[in-house]
């Protein structure tokens, strides 16, 4: 297939870029990405893209070398492998632009920051409704695995030494992103959260039925004296933020820890992209304490042991988080008064995802707020 028709095959794909059935688009594309683009194609380049060729700098990757990451990777969106160096992430449907990812990759390769997925491209189209994201080059991180595997077997195992790696990460991501434009200071007239932490309390409240909604509903009252801190203005520093950082977010691979996705959160409409940094720390916490409960359901980790495990992961996250912001000289980054109404934000966000995406998931922040409420329980 020569480059020309490449261009037109893309055209022709329309609202659906990729399907499983469509073998070799993403071989083809890398192929094409070696020249000039055409309209109404754009492709914003961050990072060279390898080298797929024995011949020196020619790409010319072929069909052969690609497949999808198999059966067993949750993906929202369609994902394949090319020549086991690159990853093309093709947005299903494709999203209207302007698009988080694109500048957040263009900034984290502009101050330096290695800890994620090597960012090369990102392919858009314009048409008459406007330019949309077709799909996101990244590189591919060899023998990774992500949070929802390789945590819970930390949690079976009763280890806990990663979790510093995992503050220092986090820690490293916010100060990256602290100097990204338009952040690093506090929101004029201060940063406004408790509307959003109530809304979310009263669509768990009411999204969540049977027994655990009615013991839900008990502990409504000692939900809300843990937002109060929310209802005072917020003078925190606020800055681009991940977004959507839990532990599946955080590949283990095998050169170490990538952070990955910078989509943002796809349960929440209209998140702010400039928030306090204890709004990502606060989820990747809470994580940690979903990792537990997955553990306990899972792998039949005793609950106490558990609930252990996950006190003192989440200690040592947050005290190599505190230490890596201090040694990047902005412990000023992280209000550690807002983790816990963003904690229990967060849990009520999980009811609410739960319930309408995933109704087996609701076991997860349910056993986190009875581990969190034990003199509620019955």
């Amino acid at each position: 297939m020569n480059r020309d028709s490449i261009w037109d095959r893309l055209v022709s794909l329309g609202e659906n870029p990729l399907t499983e059935r469509d073998r070799g688009a993403s071989a083809s594309l890398l192929a094409a990405l070696g020249g000039e683009v055409p309209p109404p194609f754009a492709v914003r380049r961050f990072r060279p893209l390898p080298t797929f060729s024995h011949g020196g700098t020619a790409r010319h990757p072929g069909g052969p070398v690609e497949r999808d990451f198999g059966k067993h990777v949750d993906q929202t969106n369609y994902s394949v492998v090319v020549g086991d160096q690159v990853v093309v992430k093709w947005l299903t449907p494709p999203v209207p632009m302007p698009h988080p990812t694109p500048e957040v990759f263009a900034h984290l390769v502009e101050v330096g920051f290695e800890q994620t997925a090597p960012p090369y491209a990102a392919l858009t189209r314009a048409d008459a409704s406007g330019e949309t994201l077709l799909a996101l080059v990244t590189g591919y991180l060899p023998q990774a695995r992500d949070g929802w595997e390789w945590c819970v077997d930390e949690a079976e195992a009763g280890r806990t030494a990663f979790a510093a790696d995992l503050g220092r990460l986090a820690a490293a991501l916010h100060l990256a992103l602290s100097s990204f434009p338009g952040g690093d200071g506090p929101a004029e007239g201060g940063y406004e959260a408790a509307g959003r932490a109530e809304l979310a309390l009263r669509e768990a409240l009411d999204l969540t039925d049977g027994a655990d909604g009615a013991w839900l509903a008990g502990i409504a009252p000692a939900l809300r004296r843990e937002l109060e801190p929310l209802a005072a203005p917020i003078a925190s520093p606020v800055i681009r933020i991940h977004g959507d950082l839990h532990v599946g977010q955080i590949l283990r691979w095998r050169d170490g820890y990538a952070v990955i996705d910078f989509d943002g959160n796809p349960t929440v409409t209209g998140a702010e992209p400039y928030q306090p940094a204890a709004r990502d720390v606060a989820q990747l916490a809470t994580s940690l304490e979903h990792v537990a409960q997955v553990a306990v359901r899972r792998r039949g980790t005793p609950p106490r042991a558990a609930a252990r495990w996950a006190r003192q992961a989440r200690e040592a996250l947050l005290a190599a988080y505190r230490g890596r912001l201090a040694e990047g000289g902005r412990p000023d980054l992280l209000d550690e008064s807002l983790l816990r109404p963003f904690e229990i934000e967060q849990e009520c966000r999980e009811l609410v995802y739960a319930a309408r995406h995933l109704p087996r998931w609701r076991y997860a922040p349910m056993g986190v707020l009875h581990t969190w409420y034990p003199e509620e329980n019955p």
